[in-house]
């Protein structure tokens, strides 16, 4: 994680917003562009791993080697 400085951004008067994002609203569309491959969702993950190798992902992200863990049957 990059640390973002602070106090060059309020000075700047920069502001960040943040909040929950809509997550149910999209995948019925995002899965229909998936399986017309008008879009690949490969290009967010950054670990593939098999199945039965889940908890290794899991690991992944928790110790921030990966951000997203794609796992293939």
């Amino acid at each position: 994680m990059s640390p973002l400085p602070a106090d060059e951004l309020f000075m700047a008067g920069v502001h960040i917003h943040g909040g929950p994002a809509p997550v149910r609203r999209f995948p019925p569309e995002l899965i229909q562009l998936i399986w017309d491959r008008k879009i690949d969702p490969g290009k967010v993950f950054d670990l593939t791993l098999p199945l039965d190798r889940a908890a290794e992902g899991y690991q992944a992200m928790d110790q921030r080697t990966a951000t997203k863990v794609l796992l293939t049957v």
